[in-house]
């Protein structure tokens, strides 16, 4: 089953790869979207996919990249719209 998951990282998300790591580890995992940094310091990301790829990017943004220090993952399940080709990391 496909999904479509939309999510904000905080916490200490910005300066430290994440974008970057995230779009590597969609990318490991199959699953296609996008992610970038927003104005308050947080990390906005969609993912689709296969429910169980898109589970294991979930639970890999719980801890991020190395140098991250996340404090919550919120996440709001969407319709899923098959509309990315791969994952990008937005300006």
């Amino acid at each position: 089953m496909n999904i479509r998951v939309h999510v904000i990282i905080t916490g200490k998300v910005q300066g430290v790869c994440f974008r970057i790591t995230t779009k590597q580890e969609a990318e490991k995992h199959g699953v296609t979207g996008w992610v970038r940094n927003r104005i308050d310091g947080s990390v906005e990301a969609v993912f689709e996919g296969e429910k169980e790829r898109v589970n294991s990017v979930l639970e890999w943004c719980r801890n991020g990249p190395s140098m991250a220090r996340v404090n919550k993952v919120a996440t709001r399940s969407e319709d899923h719209k098959n509309e990315f080709h791969n994952f990008q990391v937005l300006p």
